[in-house]
């Protein structure tokens, strides 16, 4: 690609901007919407978390989607299906109060945002091929600021709506994030456009994975995404019994974004070093000690001090899956590697919401359920530090 470094700039902010919306705002911000959603509705936390578990199966569905298609489709029509998907979809879920059909938009929503994230992903490596420092600072502006601007962004409007108004008006919430994302959408669309990474064919496997010797980090990381959605999808609905206020709740959201968007800066020097489960060990346990110290420290400090915590690691745990794979294993084996991770993870993550919010209802505190989200996110800090360098 030739540009200028603003026309390098610029795309490099349309693809920023989809990861905003497909994980910031259609992923992450459902916590924020859903101690509404569950008062008009009057749903279990069941039901609740079912309905982020609807978004996880999406994810998964994407996922595997994409990856079947990557290397027939360029990877900037598989961003802009998804984008597309994904935003019209996200403002669907503000038309409807059926519980069905929100459970089919969470779903699309999810199928369109996996295609994006890792189409995106792809096109972001594709714009310094040739500077691997510009590339990497690229990569990590992608993955890093873009979820972090979409969980800024909406913690600073969503807690105030709901302060102002009913619980009622949470379909305004979903409109307001779909309109945000309709203006952001065609800088989206024309960035991928200006990328034209080459497919790459399909190849025959070469040489097996070695499963047994990576099956603590393959754990770890399936902790990893059953530990983590627990505490984005019900720390907001947790608040509720003691720290509802819009200041606070807006405040930890903002705080947990900033986190995510510094986090690639604070973890890179860790995950270049270690080619064992040490720097997965160690944002686990990060992400651990943020789950866990609001029901330790139930205060104001104790809940921002939380959000930096785990804003600073959560984003990090797949960079350090992918930096396990390529330090460990031979290239033509890095996209399968990564392939299998991104399906563990999803698979906890699609366990996570529903069983969570089950045992929030059988024990009628929602706080068990963070209390339990954090408890695997220690022991597969714990499992992951077992792995060693293969």
């Amino acid at each position: 690609m030739k540009s200028t470094g603003l026309n390098t700039g610029a795309i490099l902010l349309g693809l920023t901007l989809g990861v905003c919306i497909t994980n910031g705002f259609a992923r992450f911000a459902y916590g924020l919407i859903l101690p509404a959603m569950r008062a008009d509705l009057d749903w279990s936390y069941t039901q609740a978390g079912w309905i982020n578990t609807a978004n996880a199966l999406g994810y998964i569905i994407g996922a595997m989607l994409t990856l079947l298609i990557v290397q027939r489709i360029p990877a900037a029509r598989i961003f802009q299906w998804g984008m597309g998907l994904t935003v019209v979809f996200l403002i669907a879920t503000a038309f409807t109060h059926d519980y069905s059909l929100l459970t089919l938009w969470r779903l699309l929503t999810g199928i369109g945002g996996a295609m994006a994230f890792i189409a995106g992903g792809a096109l972001a490596a594709a714009l310094h091929p040739d500077k691997q420092s510009r590339n990497a600072l690229a990569i990590a502006i992608y993955y890093g600021v873009g979820g972090g601007l979409g969980m800024v962004l909406s913690g600073a409007g969503l807690p105030w709506l709901f302060h102002h108004y009913p619980p009622a008006i949470w379909p305004y919430s979903w409109g307001l994030m779909g309109l945000v994302s309709a203006i952001f959408l065609p800088l989206c669309l024309w960035a991928a456009q200006q990328l034209h990474p080459p497919v790459k064919p399909a190849t025959p496997p070469q040489g097996h994975l070695p499963l047994g010797r990576m099956i603590f980090q393959i754990l770890g990381y399936f902790g990893f995404g059953l530990g983590y959605i627990v505490y984005v999808t019900f720390l907001v609905a947790w608040m509720k019994r003691g720290f509802d206020t819009a200041t606070l709740i807006s405040a930890v959201w903002i705080t947990m974004g900033l986190g995510i968007m510094l986090s690639p800066f604070i973890w890179r020097p860790l995950l270049a070093r270690f080619r064992s489960g040490i720097p997965l060990a160690a944002i686990l346990i990060t992400m651990a000690a943020g789950g866990l110290l609001p029901l330790v420290l139930p205060s104001v400090l104790g809940l921002i001090l939380s959000a930096a915590l785990f804003g600073a690691s959560v984003f990090m745990a797949p960079s350090a899956v992918t930096s396990f794979c390529r330090l460990n294993l031979p290239p033509e084996r890095w996209g399968r590697a990564v392939s299998l991770f991104t399906v563990v993870f999803a698979v906890g993550q699609t366990i996570g919401p529903i069983a969570a919010g089950a045992l929030g209802d059988i024990t009628g505190d929602i706080g068990q359920s963070l209390a339990a989200g954090g408890a695997i996110l220690a022991l597969g800090a714990l499992v992951a530090l077992l792995q060693k360098p293969l």
